[in-house]
Order: structure tokens, then C-alpha cells, then sequence
């Protein structure tokens, strides 16, 4: 074929699209081979290859279908599955009350560590999803499941207890006029340009404040930061989560502090400790943080 043939030539031909359609199922029947033959020895390829299968399972149906036998999830523990075994192992589990079952991935196990352990904790596998087309991808197996019944959560979208829905609630130990109370304590001392408050009924011995990221808005400025999707959605500014746990101890005591200035330092303090849990806290504000905490501890 000859180099200068345009794209557009090259999608229309009947004898090149042939070709393709040869070469994608001798790749195909080639990886399934090598998967059957030798597991151990497929698996230790994977990492190296996964872009290029990824991107294949995006751009060619056929080749999608196919991959579907040799395709491999792996988990942050370093173990693989294929999809299918994949999908039975989590759903006892991860089944919401919707009745999808919820694959929840990490994009980066360092800097994710503490969403990673807490989600661990509560019996949740969780799939290690690193490839630069992971935005595309998983929205892409999303739409696949004919019955619409996946979700794909990344473990710092949500804190552990809300990663996937379910029936049961934990009770609140502050009541609406306290939380209507708390609210503004709280939104006075934060940058409500960058963050949303939310009061969240969670187990006291999760953390007083987590700042998560909501997966729709996240996902979109990711596809838009890597070409496809809604390009808008890149020039938008990033905005997260505040989430404040409203039965932890620590909530109760800001609530109840009569102590204006000491009222705003502990929130100040909280917040700024869950901003650096997850590289938020820069500049003056860490600065201001590190001399705080020396205070404190005199």
C-alpha cells in the first residue's frame, strides 16, 4: 500500500479493510494462544502489552470480542484475572442495591494508598487501572455490558463506606440543626472555590475529614486532557470534595467549641490534614500548616 494513499482511501477500500480484518484476527488468535498455552508466562508480558491491547479493544469491535478471552484485570496485590473470573470474584461483594456489580481501581497505588487500605479493609478488591487511555477505557467497558449493570468507581471518588451503595445506614449522631450548624463553621475556613462540603454519616472510626473527587467530572477532564470526549470539561477547574464524617469525635468537638479562634484552628488543622493526605496542601498554606502543628504541640 503505498505511504501517500490518504486515511480516508485507506477506511473506504474494500481489499484494505480485508487486510485489517486478517491482521487483527491473526494478532487475536496469536494472544489467545499464548494465554492457554502458558499463563504464568502471558501474565508476565501483560503490563508490557496491555496499552497496546486496550487501544485495540477500543478502536476495532472484532478485536474487542475477541480479546474478551485473553484480556487481564490486575488487582493492586499484583495478581491477574481474566474479565470473566474477575466479575464472579467481586460480585458477591460488590453488588450496589442497584444490582450493578462495581469495579473499583486505583490509578496510582502511592498516591492512593490510604482510599486503597480502607477499601481493603472492608473486604473490596481493587483493580490497579494505570494505562494513559484508562479514562477512555473504562468508560468504554462501561457501555459494553449490555445490561448496563457495571459501574467503574476509582477507590478515591468516595470515602470506603460510600465507594458502592448499599440499603444499610449508619445512624447520625448530630442532628439536623447541629449539621445545619456545622456546615457554615466549616465552609468559612475552606476555599469554597476549589471544595464542596458534605456531611456524611459514616463509622467513627473513619477518618474526621477525606477529600474525594466525583468520578463523572474527573473522568470527563481526563478524556478531554488525552483527546476524545467533551472538550469543555478540560478548561474546567478541578473542584473536590470536602467530606466530613459527622460521627467522628473530633467533628463533635468543633461543633461544640466555644472558643471561636480555637473553633477555626481545629478546623483549619483537619482539613489541612486531609488536603495533605492526598498532595493538596502547597505554598503558603503548607507553610502555614507546619507552623500551626509546631504550636500545637508546645
Amino acid at each position: 500500500i503505498p505511504l501517500n494513499v490518504s486515511r480516508s482511501y485507506l477506511q473506504e477500500d474494500a481489499s484494505v479493510k480485508k487486510i485489517s480484518s486478517y491482521i487483527t484476527k491473526k494478532v487475536a488468535d496469536k494472544l489467545e494462544e499464548i494465554a492457554k498455552e502458558n499463563k504464568e508466562n502471558f501474565e508476565s508480558k501483560w503490563d508490557n502489552i496491555k496499552l497496546f491491547i486496550e487501544y485495540g479493544m477500543l478502536s476495532d469491535e472484532k478485536f474487542y470480542d475477541r480479546a474478551l478471552k485473553f484480556a487481564l484485570f490486575k488487582d493492586v496485590d499484583g495478581k491477574y484475572y481474566d474479565l470473566q473470573s474477575y466479575r464472579e470474584l467481586i460480585a458477591p461483594l460488590q453488588t450496589d442495591k442497584d444490582k450493578n456489580v462495581c469495579y473499583i481501581y486505583a490509578s496510582d497505588k502511592d498516591d492512593q494508598h490510604s482510599y486503597i487500605a480502607k477499601a481493603q479493609d472492608k473486604g473490596y478488591n481493587v483493580l490497579l487501572m494505570d494505562s494513559v487511555l484508562n479514562a477512555h477505557f473504562v468508560n468504554f467497558l462501561e457501555t459494553q455490558d449490555k445490561d448496563y449493570h457495571t459501574r467503574y468507581i476509582r477507590v478515591d471518588s468516595n470515602v470506603a463506606d460510600k465507594l458502592i451503595a448499599h440499603d444499610d445506614n449508619i445512624p447520625e449522631k448530630l442532628s439536623k440543626e447541629e449539621q445545619d450548624k456545622l456546615k457554615p463553621i466549616i465552609e468559612g475556613e475552606i476555599n469554597k472555590d476549589r471544595f464542596t462540603v458534605q456531611l456524611e454519616s459514616l463509622e467513627s472510626s473513619e477518618q474526621p475529614m477525606t477529600i474525594t473527587q466525583d468520578e463523572f467530572m474527573r473522568r470527563m477532564k481526563e478524556q478531554a486532557s488525552t483527546g476524545g470526549g467533551m472538550g469543555f470539561y478540560g478548561d474546567m477547574p478541578e473542584r473536590y470534595n470536602l467530606v466530613v464524617n459527622i460521627n467522628h469525635p473530633i467533628i463533635s468537638q468543633i461543633l461544640n467549641d466555644e472558643d471561636a479562634d480555637h473553633q477555626k484552628q481545629l478546623v483549619r488543622q483537619v482539613s489541612d490534614l486531609a488536603l495533605l493526605a492526598n498532595g493538596l496542601l502547597k505554598g503558603e498554606a503548607l507553610s502555614a500548616f507546619v507552623k500551626r502543628s509546631l504550636e500545637i504541640i508546645k
